[in-house]
């Protein structure tokens, strides 16, 4: 029975998302968590966006393979349905950092990773006074930010584009992505906010994008500076990567219906730019 489980977690202290030896991550915590709720030796799940060492999520989404009759014994005398008893149990092991929101059965051809649409995240970011309690998930500038500036220039990065300039290359892989969204609001508080939606990401293309436009919006930089990166295809060294703390996956798309299995095939071939 494949199941999705919705959940968020306060990245400072885990070293990304996936699995390495003799580390934190939020995947071997979750996936632990469960083979103990569930009283199997181990547990596999599958993550709609690897999140890196530092990186918070509130929308991160799972799917895995539970088994009817493994799910009906873990829970015991529970006078609650199944799928609510494994949320109640799962959040009364994990650790504070980890929180479940929800446990579904997923729809006939859902996959976390391959059908969603797309991923949102925010970068948060002040320019003004530092609230201590923040420096986990806010980064703080040193200098005033031009927020009309910063927009001009995400203007530029719009569409389906080859973000190498952008990302840490992986062999193999491509970097071609469509990015929907890209702009900054000020919140009452002062707060500078980027909201980013592509239909996928490349390793530290947000926070190399966001490192870009804070450089246009400091006054370091004009605005057209990130498209002329972006158009060298190449690493550019004058690209500062942004911190990890201000970066939050905040929620994950998915399309309805018979169109899960279509979008899960399209996101498994490669992406390519289209010929001229």
């Amino acid at each position: 029975m494949r199941t999705r489980i919705d959940l968020a977690y306060d990245g400072t202290d885990f070293k990304g998302w996936a699995r390495q030896p003799g580390l934190r991550t939020v995947q071997e915590t979750l996936e632990d968590a469960l083979a103990t709720v569930l009283r199997v030796p181990a547990v596999a799940v599958t993550c709609a966006g690897r999140t890196d060492s530092g990186v918070h999520a509130r929308g991160q989404v799972i799917h895995l393979e539970l088994d009817e009759q493994e799910l009906s014994a873990s829970i015991g005398r529970s006078r609650l349905l199944p799928m609510d008893a494994l949320h109640r149990r799962l959040n009364g092991i994990l650790p504070p950092d980890i929180r479940v929101q929800q446990v579904r059965a997923a729809p006939p051809g859902f996959d976390a990773r391959y059908s969603a649409s797309w991923r949102r995240y925010a970068y948060r970011v002040t320019d003004g006074a530092v609230d201590p309690l923040a420096r986990h998930h806010v980064l703080a500038w040193p200098r005033p930010l031009d927020l009309a500036a910063m927009n001009e220039a995400a203007d530029l990065l719009l569409g389906l584009r080859n973000f190498a300039a952008y990302c840490k290359r992986r062999e193999g892989a491509t970097t071609v992505r469509t990015l929907i969204d890209l702009h900054w609001e000020r919140e009452p508080s002062g707060l500078a906010v980027l909201t980013v939606r592509a239909d996928a990401f490349c390793h530290n293309m947000v926070r190399a994008i966001t490192g870009a436009l804070l450089a246009v919006g400091d006054g370091r930089r004009l605005a057209d500076w990130p498209k002329q990166v972006l158009d060298t295809e190449q690493r550019h060294p004058a690209v500062t990567v942004a911190p990890a703390r201000g970066l939050t996956l905040e929620e994950v798309g998915y399309p309805d219906g018979l169109e899960l299995v279509r979008q899960a095939e399209r996101a498994r071939n490669k992406r390519e730019l289209p010929d001229d």
